[in-house]
Formats: C-alpha cells, sequence, structure tokens
C-alpha cells in the first residue's frame, strides 16, 4: 500500500520547538509581549490530554494517559511496537495527537489499522521514532550548528527536517515535504523524551 503526501490534509500535528535565542530590547519603551515559547523548559510531570506525564513512567505507559494520544496508543498496540517503546530506549518521539490522525482520510486510517495494513503503519510510526533522548535544547543545537536545519535519522532509515518556523514554532519536514509543528516539547519519558506534533509524518 502506498500513501502519497495529497492524501493528508496538510497544514500542521508531531508543532513549535523552541525560540533559539531570546533578545534583548534596550529601548526605553515598553517592551513587546514575546510569542509563546513551546520550547521552553516545562514542569517536572507536564500535563499532555489532562493527565500528567510521570518522568519515571515509559512512553507508552504515559501516552496511554493522555486524552489526546488515543489513537497513536492504538496504533502503536496495532502494530505491535508496545514492548519496544516500553523498551530501554532510549527513544525521541514526535508524538502525533488524536487531531492529526483525524487530518487523515478515514479510509487511509482504517486501511493502516487493518491487519493487512500492519507493515505501513509500522512504517509510518517507526518513522516518528528517532534513537537517542533528544530534547529541545538538543534539536535547537543541531538545527544552529547546521545552519539552521537539524537533520535526524528515524528507525525507520529516514530522515526529518527540523527547523524555526514563524513566530518561534519549529518546523519538522517528512520526506514528502509535508510540515509538521511541534505544540508541546520536552515530555520527559523514562526511556525517553516525547514531542507532540500536530500531522502525521510520512516517510
Amino acid at each position: 500500500m502506498t500513501f502519497t503526501r495529497p492524501t493528508i490534509l496538510a497544514g500542521v500535528s508531531l508543532a513549535a520547538l523552541l525560540a533559539l535565542t531570546a533578545c534583548n530590547n534596550n529601548e526605553a519603551q515598553a517592551p513587546e509581549a514575546a510569542p509563546a515559547d513551546v520550547m521552553a523548559p516545562v514542569a517536572a510531570e507536564p500535563m499532555v490530554g489532562g493527565a500528567a506525564m510521570s518522568p519515571t513512567d515509559t512512553i507508552v505507559t504515559n501516552a496511554a494517559k493522555a486524552s489526546n494520544l488515543t489513537t497513536l496508543v492504538s496504533a502503536v498496540q496495532t502494530a505491535g511496537l508496545v514492548d519496544t517503546l516500553n523498551g530501554p530506549g532510549p527513544y525521541t518521539v514526535f508524538a502525533p495527537d488524536n487531531a492529526a490522525f483525524q487530518k487523515l482520510p478515514s479510509a487511509t486510517v482504517d486501511s493502516l489499522m487493518a491487519p493487512a495494513g500492519k507493515a505501513d503503519l509500522t512504517k509510518i510510526l517507526t518513522y516518528h521514532v528517532v534513537p537517542g533522548r533528544l530534547t529541545a535544547a538538543d534539536i535547537a543545537a543541531q538545527a544552529t550548528a547546521s545552519g539552521g536545519t537539524a537533520t535526524l535519522t528515524t528507525v525507520q532509515g529516514e530522515s526529518l527536517k527540523v527547523s524555526a518556523g514563524p513566530n518561534g514554532t519549529w518546523i519538522i519536514t517528512d520526506a514528502k515535504g509535508g510540515t509538521s509543528t511541534i505544540t508541546q516539547a520536552d515530555v520527559a519519558q523514562s526511556n525517553g523524551m516525547v514531542h507532540v506534533i500536530d500531522t502525521v509524518l510520512m516517510p
């Protein structure tokens, strides 16, 4: 089964990644409010989908608590990746939320979740996983060192490119040229790091 980017309603869910530097304004005037930086450090147990994410729990255990990651968890179970993502890792996961999957045609999702679609589903899911524990600061540093774009090799084998977007956001570009925005960064796990995104990435 082959999926092309046009099957995805392009646009944005796996959102904003880090403002690289903050500029001080020394002018004697009231400063403008800075845009929210989703890549900034977060609480020890950040809330995702209304649930606290414990840094002592694994990627799948935490994701199963989040009301906005239920489709992702179901997909991981269908693909047989639970043991892998509950393993020692570490892994960095760009996690599409439920709204991201809703951008895909329902027939595409149904096909991927069927037994015959397991291989394609596994390919897509592992394209959202990067070996190692990468924080927002790590990704920003790689981007800075590489002229503005960090290139990350996924477990699936192909690469993702992460670069700064407008208003302090960070954008992930997939192999088909589609983009996703990091909406919540640095959700620490016992076996890695999760960054929530708003669009499913396609290898």
